[in-house]
């Protein structure tokens, strides 16, 4: 029986690439972004499975329209994916508040609002799924991408609750890493920020080649990204995270192994700040 999907972000990247195999499998998918034009060749070739909302995802309020027309008017939605976003780079100092903000209120507040929104209608009808597409830099962390990593760690903090919280309800949640992927995204939807002289020899300043990086440098194909997207909201649980990419696996395990031994050296430290009369086993 074919799915309905809701999709933010999908004229470019791993969400074109999902809502291209989506429908031609045969689901149907309800695409919320801010250049619905770029979807009018599959609007045609699909107009009885795709529907396209003109929404940019930092208007809370216009998410929550749509969000709820779109329960209203398809009855069930079985796959909710929260893809907007993009890349501000450059180090923190270099960074412009106005870019600072709209970095926030894309990758942030537009996944926060969409994933408010649809919760309760996922609970109303019994259940449903939650793909929240982070990043990589969600697990880990580079000079120059101080912005991004905000907003992909804090994306993972709040999927990560949300697995537990909506469980009762039969709501499961996945967390999406991919590494550097043959996309857009060193394009339209990334932005570098202005040039500090006094960065140039600092490790900060390696991410300003990034628009140059040639194809073959890039390991991850997002075709194949979105299948395995795909393939994964087909298990039951979902798995909690998913690497994509020969590098994200590369660089999250050794980030993650890196911290867990950092952790452990200071297990002693952490237990002689515990209190005299506390006891592990009480009820808490």
């Amino acid at each position: 029986m074919p799915s309905t999907w809701l999709i933010t972000g999908t004229s470019s990247g791993l969400g074109l690439e999902l809502t291209r195999q989506l429908l031609a499998r045969g689901d149907r998918v309800i695409a919320l972004q801010r250049r619905p034009e770029r979807l009018d060749r599959l609007l045609l070739d699909h107009p009885d499975a795709l529907w396209v909302h003109d929404v940019d995802v930092t208007d809370g309020l216009r998410v929550r329209s749509a969000v709820d027309g779109a329960w209203r008017d398809r009855g069930r939605v079985d796959v909710v994916v929260a893809n907007a976003g993009f890349g501000l780079f450059g180090a923190l100092e270099e960074l412009d508040d106005d870019d600072i903000r709209r970095q926030v209120e894309t990758n942030v507040m537009g996944s926060l609002a969409l994933i408010r929104a649809a919760v309760p209608h996922l609970r109303e009808q019994g259940g449903g799924k939650i793909v929240q597409i982070s990043s990589m830099a969600g697990q880990m962390a580079a000079p120059g991408m101080s912005l991004y990593h905000l907003t992909k760690w804090a994306n993972e903090g709040l999927v990560e609750a949300l697995r537990e919280e909506l469980a009762p309800f039969g709501i499961e949640t996945c967390i999406v890493e991919p590494g550097s992927a043959r996309t857009e995204f060193g394009g339209s939807s990334m932005t570098v920020a202005r040039s500090l002289p006094a960065y140039d020899d600092t490790p900060a300043a390696a991410v300003r080649g990034r628009r140059e990086r040639s194809r073959e440098s890039i390991p991850g194909d997002a075709g194949r990204m979105a299948g395995a997207v795909i393939d994964a909201t087909g298990h039951s649980p979902m798995p909690r995270r998913l690497l994509l990419g020969s590098d994200a696996y590369a660089l999250v395990t050794a980030s993650v192994r890196a911290r867990l031994a950092e952790a452990e050296a200071q297990e002693a430290i952490a237990r002689s700040t515990d209190a005299d009369d506390y006891d592990p086993t009480a009820p808490h």
